[in-house]
């Protein structure tokens, strides 16, 4: 082993078409384990698309999904939940009174792979030993 380890997710070469409109265009991304990513740009640009597609709601026309270093086929919500894949919708999809943690994990509350952790987040927070802003940019 040289110590290396794989992306948490990763995207290579994704396109998509919508008709005529190239929506993505041999778009790869690699998220690491531990970090968090924004992706931005214009209306327009494919931003959703490339998450809708993440999260199954859209089917590559091109290109492979990897977690954990392994090919996943998402072709669904569930299945996305299913490899450890979340996502927090834009605003107005979201539960207003819920936290960030609490939105991400709409749904799948009770999953054998949420639940313990989950509760420890939980009550850490209480606990006051995290906070939000400790995952913050300085």
């Amino acid at each position: 082993m040289n110590g290396v380890v794989p992306p948490a997710i990763e995207l290579r070469g994704i396109d998509k078409w919508f008709g005529e409109a190239h929506a993505n265009r041999d778009v790869s991304l690699a998220v690491r384990w531990g970090t968090i990513h924004g992706i931005v740009g214009e209306n327009g640009a494919g931003k959703s698309t490339l998450m809708g597609i993440l999260y199954g709601y859209y089917q590559p026309d091109r290109g492979e999904i990897l977690v954990r270093d392994r090919p996943a086929a998402v072709r669904s919500a569930q299945d996305a939940l299913a490899a450890g894949i979340g996502m927090v919708h834009q605003h107005f999809m979201l539960v207003e009174p819920f936290t960030v943690l609490e939105n991400v994990v709409l749904g799948v509350e009770g999953g054998l792979r949420l639940g313990a952790g989950l509760a420890r987040a939980r009550a850490d927070i209480v606990a006051g030993k995290i906070r939000v802003t400790d995952f913050m940019a300085k």
